[in-house]
């Protein structure tokens, strides 16, 4: 009886096998006997070494000249090793085709219901002990295809040698490859349904990847981290609260700092030692990370990931980004990813016809093509592709101990004619322009998050309109924990930019937020994306020369910490960074030796100490009961007074801002309270690089009504200057 047949014989050396763990390992003949069949292409001879040791070794005989070796036993071996020979070398392996299934039943089930909420625990690549043996187990979703293989070094890259087994209606495909480990790169080489081969493909659920411009996968393993923030991890909840004050340092971290002359970033342990320090320092409660999933262009600012799984490689391996992480949670500092669930790249190893088909894509350009960013967007209605998202959140948040994620792009996902001209987008179901599959997905995602990491935050960068962004979903809201008031932003950074002489035109710039400010739970965000793209630095959007620019910025940020929601600045901002942003250069820290610069660090640093030490500044942040206009019409003087209340019996503090270079030396103001006001800032202090004008620590009020109350004080209000006064109890 012949041991092989010629058909499947050439299909394996064409790599077209349909069912290779059919025909290759062992199998039986009849009786008792067995078949083994080895394929490995360029071996001369094979042999079987059985593990115990009262069986003989036996030689396996070549089939053809395509490096497939069959031989017929008696009996079944047990385990065995094979050793092969090619011209003078001799080595010994496994064969991986002797080795049954990983994924179990429950997985299996999971994963065809497109609910499996630890799905990077089911596929990617594990090592792992199979079968009383070490190797790495290798899974990957690829319904469409015709046959999968994993690549690598370790078999040069041929993907006739570890074809992966097929696992039913899953559309999973698996291998378990013995005596490799972690640090191997590896891609899947994938044959379309009609056998095309597609380019080499980057694992989808890779933990790893390899330094850019190469983009293979790396096996990372995810192991049992013994994790050392259980005090961090338990009192974290009470941290991202509406009610507590959140101040967010939003990092590149590629370009906070560089290392030595600057040729690279820094590492993740550098930033533990560096960037984590100072952010305490500074007063912040959260650094938000630019992100960090691994993206092949650097000018994307990671905002174009492709391993959507892996801590990006440009700053360390994954369990060295843990330190990191575990590093901000000793320093009693939350530590958000900036996320991009909203498109991927178009690189030939990502995502795109993964399989040969529009896999995780929309098929039909018009909803799977983003045409500003030249990205391919999520096809939120697919159930795997909605798993494959919702547990890349919780792998973050759970595997890596992330206090939260800031959804990038909301709106695009939200719109199906987002940034679209008519006839180049197709209808809901209902005839509409919202994407009724995305915001299912981001409902989904929110419930699944807050139900299974509790204390973590999520935030959307939602630039429109939509109702209830913040809102829970049993309310019909979409579930986040914050919204960035995208208006607030634009509207007062508008204001700010204008000539003081011209600011009285456009009061209702800085005014017209209260009319919503708490139909949200707002951030006041002064992101990244106001300071690229020929937009220049905050300091050189504001008019004037000199000091008058530091004048207006420091006022502006009194305006910011006294307003209502919670706050985020971008880096480089919190010392008046001059130029605009560089992604690939560090900050300019040398600004720091002029006092300006320096002063302006200080009020930031000020800033955040009285935000985060007066209730009134942070606790009713989202409730209009926490705010009181004192004076919102003085257009002419471009003066804004309000009062901010705390719950209970907390001290009321009154926030007063002059936006001209006007000094108002006998400004009577109402306040809500009759006794003594102590100036807890004054931007414009010797300390911050003003001019030292201001009321000598603190007034008394007086019973002269004012502004429709019984009392009121008398005020210098330097120009070009925020003040904020506390009561004193």
């Amino acid at each position: 009886m012949p041991l092989t047949d010629p058909a499947q014989d050439a299909a394996l050396a064409n790599g077209d096998h349909g069912d290779p763990f059919a025909y290759l390992g062992l199998h039986p003949l009849a009786e008792r006997r067995r078949v083994l069949r080895v394929f490995r292409p360029g071996a001369a001879t094979a042999m079987l070494l059985p593990e115990q040791k009262r069986r003989k070794p036996v030689a396996l005989a070549p089939q053809g000249d395509e490096g497939l070796f069959a031989a017929e036993l008696k009996s079944d071996p047990g385990a065995y090793r094979l050793r092969f020979t090619a011209q003078d070398s001799e080595w010994e392996e496994e064969d991986p085709f002797r080795f049954g299934p990983v994924i179990g039943e429950m997985d299996e089930h999971f994963l065809s219901e497109g609910s499996h909420l630890n799905l990077w625990q089911v596929l990617g690549a594990h090592p792992m002990v199979h079968e009383g043996v070490s190797g790495v187990h290798f899974a990957v979703w690829a319904p469409s295809a015709k046959r999968v293989s994993v690549i690598g070094d370790f078999n040069h890259w041929d993907g006739r040698r570890h074809p992966l087994r097929k696992r039913g209606a899953t559309g999973v495909w698996e291998i378990f490859l013995p005596d490799l480990h972690e640090g191997a790169s590896y891609k899947y080489e994938v044959k379309d349904s009609s056998g095309a081969l597609l380019p080499q493909k980057a694992d989808p659920l890779g933990f790893g990847s390899e330094h850019p411009p190469a983009t293979a996968s790396v096996v990372r393993n995810l192991g049992k981290r013994r994790w050392d923030d259980s005090d961090w991890m338990n009192r974290r909840e009470a941290a991202s609260r509406r009610d507590q004050p959140i101040s967010i340092y939003e990092v590149h971290l590629g370009s906070w700092k560089r290392a030595g002359d600057g040729g690279r970033p820094l590492s993740y342990h550098e930033l533990a030692a560096d960037l984590v320090p100072y952010v305490r320092n500074m007063g912040f409660t959260h650094i938000e990370m630019l992100p960090i999933t691994e993206y092949p262009f650097d000018g994307s600012w990671g905002y174009q990931p492709i391993g959507l799984y892996a801590p990006t490689i440009r700053h360390g391996t994954l369990n060295e980004f843990r330190d990191f992480v575990e590093a901000c949670h000793s320093a009693d500092l939350g530590l958000i990813l900036d996320w991009v669930p909203g498109h991927f790249p178009t690189d030939t190893h990502g995502l795109g016809r993964f399989d040969g088909t529009a896999l995780y894509e929309y098929a039909d350009p018009r909803e799977g093509f983003h045409q500003d960013w030249n990205t391919l967007i999520y096809n939120y209605g697919r159930r795997e592709v909605q798993n494959y998202l919702v547990a890349n959140a919780l792998y973050w948040l759970k595997e890596h101990h992330l206090d939260g994620l800031r959804v990038d792009a909301v709106a695009s996902m939200l719109y199906r004619d987002y940034s679209r001209q008519e006839g180049e987008w197709i209808p809901n179901a209902e005839g509409g322009r919202e994407n009724l599959e995305a915001i299912a997905f981001l409902k989904r995602m929110n419930e699944v998050v807050y139900g299974e990491c509790p204390g973590v935050m999520t935030l959307a960068e939602e630039s429109t309109s939509f109702p209830g962004v913040s809102q829970p979903t049993s309310a019909g809201g979409l579930g986040f924990g914050y919204k960035w008031n995208m208006g607030w932003m634009n509207d007062t950074l508008d204001y700010m930019k204008r000539d003081p002489i011209h600011r009285r035109h456009h009061h209702q710039q800085m005014t017209f937020g209260l009319h919503y400010a708490f139909s949200e739970n707002f951030v006041l965000p002064l992101s990244h994306d106001e300071v690229v793209h020929g937009k220049g630095s905050l300091l050189t959007k504001m008019p004037g020369d000199g000091d008058v620019r530091f004048a207006n910025l420091r006022a502006y940020y009194g305006f910011m910490w006294g307003h209502p929601g919670k706050k985020l600045l971008f880096m480089g901002q919190d010392f008046a960074q001059t130029n605009e942003w560089n992604h690939d250069q560090s900050l300019d820290w040398h600004l720091l030796s002029d006092p300006l610069h320096a002063g302006m660090q200080a009020l930031i640093r000020d800033l955040n100490a009285l935000y985060r030490a007066t209730p009134a500044l942070h606790a009713l942040d989202c409730e209009s009961a926490g705010f009181e206009w004192i004076e919102a019409d003085a257009a002419e003087e471009s003066i804004f007074a309000w009062t901010r209340h705390g719950p209970g019996d907390t001290a009321p503090v009154v926030v007063v801002c002059n936006f001209t270079p006007v000094e108002r030396s006998s400004w009577r103001l109402g306040v809500p309270a009759a006794g003594r006001w102590v100036e807890r800032i004054n931007s414009d202090a010797t300390t911050y690089g003003g001019r030292g004008r201001g009321n000598l620590g603190g007034v008394e009020s007086k019973a002269v009504v004012c502004n429709g109350r019984a009392d009121s004080i008398e005020i210098i209000l330097p120009a070009l200057s925020t003040l904020i006064f506390e009561l004193k109890r």
